[in-house]
């Protein structure tokens, strides 16, 4: 370990080859999956300050933004495998605040660094799993974008790190912690529009073509090995990052993980349903030839037995005038949907009876986490809640995909009778070395 944490510093800053990446790599994550590191890397006793590290810097931006607004907490670093990124990150840190975070190309820094108490995620999503599993082994807490994990086995793995390793673990779902969706789910759980038996989820956007990717040369500025990070070496080409993986099955889950699980986790929240018993998913990529192998339009369907849940997507059509709100709900005596920062409670024949409206700020929920850390307080959206919703949108990829209707355990959200192709999608390939281990 002593040998792995002297290990010259601009190694990391620089290009890694193929070679070094992949033994690097097998070597930390096997040291840190034998339960070593959080004796010697410990984050139990954070001081007063809390020094995060934020990594991916696109919607980790956004992230230092907010941590900047919740009282003692220092930005200590700020990695991307983009060193324009950095670079712009760097200086904007300092302009806020007078001091400079480390700027760090490969995150396996940050987890040496024993000062730094949390590592802020928001990589890609196959890099959340992965990063939240070495982060905890390394005796990190950890927030983690939505939607968390890639696959369902990593949603497994990651509430089983959390657990080992005594980590405090938010998934950035961060409607949990805003005071007008938590002002909601009172009314809804308190019985404002009567027992509830469905909720409707809409997704409407009005995204462009992707085109067809043409093989170039990589960025002066991009470490594509790194980059790719657990997932199998692909070739790069120039419609892929820093945004377009999304579309991609080896990268991303396509609309119903990078938006759909903002809803489903409302949905389930609301609905106050864990596991669904029957999955289907319809829909295609019907508006433009491509790379895009994800569906641009799609309906899944959940149904846990009392209640289900829709999810209607429309990545490029808006549908404006049918005007849908985030996502409704629909019980005996009424109706309640919710949009943007506000709710609005509807009686049963129709009539509007109220609206209430309040803060969307994403500062709540990175207070959360830090008060996790700092007092123990509960999290708002504790991994294993945060997993439970983000498997609703696997389930649904894997129903799309297979064109198949799962059959679930609704006792455990595993697959009943699972067919080969449908057990196929529950887990990845990993590139040697990075196979998450708990």
């Amino acid at each position: 370990m002593a040998h792995l944490l002297s290990m010259n510093r601009t190694t990391f800053s620089n290009q890694l080859s193929r070679r070094r990446f992949v033994q690097s790599a097998g070597a930390l994550g096997a040291i840190l999956a034998s339960g070593q590191a959080p004796s010697l890397l410990s984050a139990d006793a954070p001081s007063r300050t809390v020094r995060v590290a934020v990594m991916g810097l696109n919607r980790g931006m956004a992230h230092v933004q907010a941590f900047l607004q919740v009282p003692q907490v220092e930005i200590a670093a700020v990695c991307d495998v983009d060193d324009l990124r950095v670079a712009a990150a760097v200086k904007t840190v300092r302009e806020k605040t007078g001091q400079e975070p480390k700027g760090v190309r490969d995150f396996r820094r940050l987890l040496e660094d024993p000062s730094i108490d949390a590592i802020s995620i928001a990589a890609p999503n196959f890099w959340h799993a992965p990063a939240t599993i070495l982060a905890c082994s390394a005796g990190k807490h950890v927030y983690v974008e939505k939607p968390g994990s890639h696959n369902a086995k990593e949603g497994e793995l990651m509430v089983a790190a959390a657990r080992k390793q005594k980590r405090h673990v938010q998934m950035g779902n961060q409607r949990r912690s805003m005071p007008i969706f938590i002002q909601a789910m009172e009314e809804l759980h308190q019985g404002v529009v009567g027992p509830l038996r469905f909720s409707r989820c809409w997704y409407d956007a009005a995204r462009g073509s992707i085109g067809r990717g043409k093989s170039v040369p990589v960025p002066a500025s991009l470490d594509y090995t790194l980059w790719q990070g657990p997932t199998p070496e692909r070739p790069y080409v120039d419609n892929l990052v820093h945004y377009n993986w999304h579309w991609r099955w080896h990268w991303g889950g396509g609309e119903l993980a990078n938006n759909g699980i903002h809803t489903l986790d409302l949905a389930r929240w609301g609905l106050g349903v864990d596991y669904p018993r029957h999955v289907s998913c319809q829909g295609g990529r019907y508006h433009f030839q491509d790379d895009q192998e994800t569906p641009d339009t799609i309906l899944a369907t959940y149904d846990f037995g009392h209640c289900g849940i829709s999810w209607d997507g429309s990545s490029c059509h808006q549908r404006q005038p049918e005007n849908h709100p985030f996502l409704t709900f629909y019980g005996d005596g009424g109706s309640l949907s919710l949009t943007g920062n506000q709710y609005t409670i509807w009686d049963s024949k129709g009539k509007k009876v109220r609206t209430e409206s309040g803060s969307a700020s994403d500062v709540h929920h990175f207070a959360n986490f830090v008060d996790a850390i700092r007092k123990g307080t509960q999290l708002n959206s504790e991994i294993e809640v945060g997993q439970k919703s983000t498997l609703l949108c696997h389930l649904g990829n894997i129903a799309w995909r297979t064109q198949t209707t799962l059959n679930v355990d609704s006792s455990s959200g595993g697959l009943l009778r699972p067919t080969r192709a449908q057990a196929a999608l529950w887990t990845r390939d990993y590139r040697p070395g990075w196979k998450p281990k708990v």
